[in-house]
């Protein structure tokens, strides 16, 4: 009897330890899956929808869903983008198995263009007051003169696009048809609370806090997923954009593309001036690279990037054929016109500031003037016995010798191609024996006192 009542009670006491082990597990296991269920990343774009834009966002999408994270939520403000961009960023919302959510904000913020298309995209579709959502024509790239027929047919081909995929996504979000039309075809604009009203959106909410206590509870299907999100206390994991993202971001600006292009080529014309010299070469090399990463990425008209090529190829013509500046003039005038028309769009975003442009060019054109004018003044000075001839007999000093006998030196205030012993090296005193053309021919110079 004893023995029953003792198993009774060790019974009694495994079962009650059980119940408490369950219980314990399932509030952990709950714990565990709100503090994951209440986690939503915050992605901020403020830019241009470029490519690093675009990797930035999916990058941290797919970061979102590994970490199995309730949402993300894009702040957006956006002047519009590349369309191959937009495309990236829209196949990535509609298609990942968590909700996206895109709030236009703060105040004064804009989703227009290719923002615009992103946000009629979105799960939940939100503005803050005093935003403004739109503007959707696209925008030629690479357009060039004298194609005007051609232009318009393409023009339309590629509007008639844009509506199409417009309109089909708004209608896989339940949108307004209509709108994404009329943002497409007639680049309407609207204001936050009109928008609402249109079905364009779905919340207007002040701030941040608005808008997670708006969407608390809300219903989001994902293909046969059913998400029933719960923020109104969420945690949000704010992911901005990282140094990587933002430089190559910032070489995207057209302001940056076009400052990097023209350090570039005045980088080429030094280190062509003055073999040797090393660090132009490289920082012009590396900045025409950068540059023309940034011009895959903009509107570049043909003609206005032409235009800055020839003004390269006019600077380096000055250093072979001495023009006495007319190459240099004509440089200048090229790389201005071609500074002018080398962005050809309506859109603000893609264009190169004039606060930019009238700077660089005055300082270009400035620098080259000068440098007329210091080669003017110096054929002023008359060598004696008349004209180049008179050089002979003249002291002159090694800039720079080559192995083969060749070089340049400096004599009467300018340098010279020279030709002469193979010994020779820079800084040694030479004498001109003779003179063909632009060329001189050179000896060692015999008196050392002098020559030290």
């Amino acid at each position: 009897m004893g023995r029953h009542k003792e198993r009774n009670g060790f019974s009694r006491y495994a079962t009650s330890s059980l119940r408490i082990l369950v219980l314990l597990a399932s509030i952990v296991l709950f714990l565990a899956f709100s503090a994951t269920a209440q986690e939503l990343y915050v992605i901020e774009v403020k830019d241009a929808i470029s490519p690093p834009v675009a990797s930035y966002i999916i990058e941290n999408i797919d970061e979102a869903i590994s970490l199995n994270l309730a949402a993300v939520i894009i702040r957006l403000d956006t002047p519009g983008g590349l369309d191959t961009a937009m495309r990236d960023i829209i196949q990535k919302i509609m298609n990942a198995p968590i909700p996206v959510i895109v709030y236009v904000s703060p105040k004064g913020a804009r989703a227009a263009s290719a923002g615009a298309i992103i946000t009629l995209a979105s799960d939940i579709a939100a503005m803050a007051p005093g935003t403004n959502l739109g503007a959707a024509h696209p925008v030629s790239i690479g357009r060039t003169e004298g194609q005007e027929g051609q232009d318009e047919t393409m023009a339309e081909k590629v509007t008639n696009d844009a509506v199409a995929y417009a309109k089909s996504i708004a209608r896989e979000r339940g949108r307004n048809e209509q709108w994404a039309e009329d943002a497409v075809r007639k680049s309407i604009s609207t204001q936050a609370t009109e928008a609402l009203e249109l079905g364009v959106i779905d919340i207007v909410a002040e701030n941040m806090e608005d808008l997670l206590k708006q969407i608390d509870g809300r219903i989001v299907k994902k293909d046969s997923t059913t998400f029933e999100l719960s923020t109104k206390e969420a945690r949000l994991v704010e992911n901005p954009m990282g140094l990587r993202y933002r430089i190559l971001s910032a070489i995207s600006n057209p302001n940056v593309a076009y400052i990097l292009m023209l350090i570039g080529l005045a980088g080429i014309y030094f280190e062509l001036s003055n073999p040797g010299a090393i660090l132009p070469g490289v920082i012009g090399g590396i900045s025409l690279i950068l540059a023309f990463f940034a011009f895959q990425t903009l509107p570049v008209n043909f003609a206005g990037m032409a235009l800055i090529i020839l003004a390269m190829i006019l600077f380096i013509a000055e250093i072979k054929v001495p023009s006495f500046g007319l190459l240099t003039t004509g440089g200048v005038i090229s790389m201005i016109l071609g500074s002018v028309l080398l962005f050809r769009t309506p859109e603000l975003y893609a264009q190169v500031s004039w606060a930019i442009i009238l700077p660089i060019t005055l300082f270009f054109a400035a620098f080259f003037v000068m440098c007329v004018y210091l080669v003017v003044k110096a054929h002023r000075i008359t060598p004696k016995g008349g004209g180049y001839q008179g050089l002979r007999g003249e002291k002159a000093i090694v800039y720079s010798w080559n192995e083969d006998g060749s070089g340049k030196v400096f004599c009467n205030g300018e340098y010279w191609n020279a030709q002469g012993p193979q010994t020779l090296k820079k800084g040694d005193a030479v004498v001109v024996k003779d003179v063909s053309g632009m060329e001189l021919f050179v000896d060692p110079y015999r008196d050392s006192r002098d020559a030290s």
